[in-house]
């Protein structure tokens, strides 16, 4: 047991290696064997992220859990983890949504193998990321991340599948590269890659070490090159053109993986790095990335609204419901460090509903995109005009389960994304109060794209062309939805248990 508790957070990592390890040695005609030993071995790392919580939620604050141990001595790289309570969240929705996706992907039977390894590879580095301590361990866990989406889009995806992956490697690859070279400046003239020691001395740090380069003009460069990455992430307007099209083209639990967890690495990126390492630099932009992210919200809304496919409508959606969480980062960035008792507080209450935000958008994305594959695996179309409406006739669970998942993407108050999307606009509003106000115009169009989804898949005359069709969602998807419609409702009427970690993590990074 001690053992466990010291290396708890490795062990989350790299617990899902066994599994990948353990589907290789598997005979690739034993499909259903393959599944369910991915689908256990995913339950692992999910049963040690629930007990993270627990421990973590049970006092203490700052980076806990941590293990360090020389890695790349002649460069003063080191193997370094911990959490706080902005990581906690986000390994433990990782670690739930991991095996639901899995557990969604058994109606796939075209090589399944490397389909379940891929899957497994990616949990590691997206848990990699939220624990890592140290830059080029961050680096290295973030592009992990990146290669097995390429593949299970590419392989596993629709029509245009090869265009989607390509646009979505290129376009994170560009971020990647100015990411990697700014961790080198920052190794390079600090002397260390360690984040818990670089959020001390960084943002005070003025020795030149590059000859005839001002340290300024250093922090700049390494902070534009680190939001451009974790902007490109999220994804932030303009950077967002890649989403629509990987989205459309994933497989359902890549989609479901894609807009629950791969999209929170940006912001968790502006989290981690750039706010406690730039804190200057974030002061000064932060109108502009307020300003982004209110384009986010507005246009991400009405091109969501203006979209004939079921899927690329929820694609939109996630550009819309990110932009909330790129607001309350952007009032942390400007009210951070400030005098004002008042200011600061808004800006604690922006910074958890952001942090909540990417956890509440985690549940309710990765269900809609569930619930779209559903559809689609039944009705082979996605466009809203071909549904033709009518399937809560015939299909009245799978109609209770979208109208239930659509409102907690609406922000229906008592579910989930009322909660978070309160806080945000509580929050911006004394800060950045115009702004704001512009991003209720993205509030009313959620309403609008939701209730014309809703509208043109379940509403309506019974649809003769669904008669002797099974529309209706087995057992095996319902367990999949369920646990997520669970914590919708739970954080909806109870969102302290979640927020409390959230919030004194927000406090210190706000001072």
């Amino acid at each position: 047991m001690n053992f466990v508790l010291s290396h708890l957070v490795s062990l989350i990592i790299f617990t899902p290696l066994i599994g990948l390890v353990a589907v290789g040695l598997i005979p690739s005609d034993q499909k259903q064997a393959i599944r369910w030993v991915a689908f256990l071995a995913s339950l692992i790392p999910a049963g040690l992220a629930i007990a993270l919580w627990f421990s973590y939620a049970g006092g203490g604050e700052g980076f806990r859990f941590q293990e360090q141990a020389v890695w790349y001595q002649a460069i003063n790289a080191t193997y370094h983890v911990g959490v706080d309570g902005v990581a906690v969240p986000m390994i433990l929705l990782t670690g739930l949504l991991t095996p639901l996706a899995l557990l969604a992907s058994f109606n796939i039977d075209d090589r399944v193998k490397p389909y379940m390894m891929l899957f497994l590879l990616l949990e590691t580095g997206m848990l990699g990321v939220f624990a890592s301590l140290d830059l080029i361990l961050f680096f290295l866990f973030w592009e992990i991340g990146l290669v097995p989406m390429y593949f299970l889009i590419n392989q596993w995806g629709g029509k245009e599948r090869r265009y989607a992956s390509f646009k979505f490697f290129v376009y994170t690859m560009a971020g990647s590269l100015g990411l990697l070279l700014s961790i080198q400046l920052i190794g390079l003239t600090a002397g260390t890659f360690d984040i818990a020691r670089l959020i001390n001395i960084w943002p005070s740090f003025n020795k030149e070490v590059l000859v005839g380069v001002p340290i300024s003009m250093i922090k700049t460069v390494a902070f534009f090159a680190f939001s451009l990455a974790f902007a490109i992430k999220i994804p932030l307007w303009p950077f967002h053109t890649w989403l629509p099209d990987a989205h459309t083209e994933a497989p359902t639990a890549g989609s479901m993986i894609l807009a629950g967890v791969l999209l929170k690495l940006g912001a968790f990126g502006f989290l981690r790095l750039v706010l406690p390492l730039f804190p200057e630099q974030a002061h000064r932009y932060a109108p502009l990335l307020a300003l982004l992210a209110v384009i986010a919200i507005v246009l991400g809304a009405y091109a969501a609204y203006g979209q004939n496919d079921f899927k690329r409508l929820v694609a939109y959606s996630s550009v819309n419901h990110m932009g909330f969480v790129v607001l309350g980062i952007a009032v942390v960035a400007w009210v951070a460090g400030s005098p004002s008792e008042a200011l600061r507080q808004s800006a604690t209450i922006a910074g958890t509903g952001a942090v909540l935000q990417m956890f509440n958008h985690g549940l309710s994305s990765a269900a809609m995109f569930f619930l779209v594959g559903v559809v689609y695996e039944r009705a082979h179309t996605r466009d809203l005009d071909e549904l033709g409406g009518g399937i809560w006739q015939v299909a009245p669970i799978y109609g209770g389960i979208l109208l239930f998942s659509s409102m907690a993407s609406l922000g229906l108050p008592g579910l989930n994304g009322f909660v978070s999307e309160f806080a945000v606009v509580r929050g911006a509003w004394p800060v950045f109060t115009l702004v704001t106000a512009i991003s209720m115009l993205g509030l009313l169009f959620t309403g609008a794209y939701i209730l014309k989804g809703i509208q043109k898949v379940l509403h309506g005359p019974k649809n003769p062309k669904w008669a002797g069709h099974n529309m209706e969602m087995n057992k095996r998807e319902i367990v999949v939805v369920a646990p997520l419609m669970a914590l919708m409702l739970l954080i909806g009427v109870w969102p302290w248990w979640l927020a409390s970690v959230i919030n004194e993590a927000m406090k210190r990074l706000v001072g």
